[in-house]
């Protein structure tokens, strides 16, 4: 989570450890990010990478439209530094942003004005711009498919896309199934999370399910394998990650990559699971 020199170098080491073509760079600190290191470490291992954040409350776009866009625009120059090929996650708001209320049609607003200005910043620099649904319990704005989609659909830009993460579905959808088909026609990401944040098929999440949809939908975008095995103690207070999720990197690399991977070739979809 650290994405310095010595961070880059040891994520990026791992991936191809384990032969993934693809990364997840998380940019909770985007200023302090050596662009040119991480893409030169990227090239150097041919793997592919996306970039991800979570608004801090100073940059929430429900309250400060402006705050947002200028957050997400620094980390989309980064992100095209980098060579990643998107910006994704909870580029709305917070992971401990609730009020207490139903989402008001003024915080929409200001979610759609902040996101629109973005993702024309994004579409500029080559970028897609992702929108991640989460559980009710992070954030009280997008927490279904169907809500995703509303928002993707009022920002009107080609290059943003819907992003599911199965944890979250398990929580929120009628069945994950019905998330990722009311989704199709703008799903691109999909975090590939089990029910406790842990090893992929050691839990609850329906994969089966989830891999049928994904086939009938000719899902083509990527599969990204998430797990908190190791958090930062300032991220693990906002989602609640209180114990571990997991033995060991070992466990859900080896373990949870080689399910997933097993699930992906079950269904047709060998190549995908990043």
């Amino acid at each position: 989570m650290n994405w310095n020199r010595a961070g880059a170098e040891r994520a990026i080491g791992g991936a191809k450890k384990y032969q993934l073509g693809f990364i997840e760079i998380p940019l909770i600190d985007a200023p302090s990010v050596d662009a040119g290191h991480t893409r030169a470490v990227l090239e150097e291992n041919n793997i592919r990478a996306a970039c991800s954040l979570v608004l801090p409350e100073a940059a929430w776009a429900s309250r400060r439209p402006d705050a947002a866009t200028l957050h997400l625009e620094i980390a989309i120059d980064k992100a095209a530094e980098m060579g990643a090929e998107a910006l994704t996650g909870v580029t709305f708001g917070g992971t401990n942003e609730r009020t207490g209320s139903l989402p008001t049609q003024a915080e929409y607003d200001n979610l759609s004005r902040a996101l629109e200005a973005a993702a024309r910043r994004a579409k500029s620099k080559g970028i897609q711009l992702g929108v991640e649904a989460v559980n009710r319990y992070e954030n009280h704005l997008v927490n279904t498919a169907e809500q995703a989609v509303a928002l993707v659909e009022r920002i009107g830009m080609d290059n943003v896309f819907v992003h599911l993460d199965t944890f979250h579905m398990n929580i929120e959808e009628k069945g994950a199934a019905n998330g990722i088909l009311a989704a199709r026609d703008h799903l691109k990401y999909m975090h590939m999370s089990e029910s406790d944040r842990g090893t992929p098929g050691a839990g609850n999440v329906p994969w089966d399910s989830i891999f049928v949809a994904l086939s009938a939908i000719g899902f083509k975008g990527a599969l990204v394998l998430e797990s908190f095995v190791s958090m930062p103690r300032e991220m693990a207070g906002d989602i609640s990650t209180w114990r571990p999720v997991a033995r060991d990197e070992e466990e859900v690399m080896g373990s949870g990559l080689s399910f997933l991977r097993g699930k992906a070739a079950q269904y047709g979809m060998q190549g995908f699971v990043a």
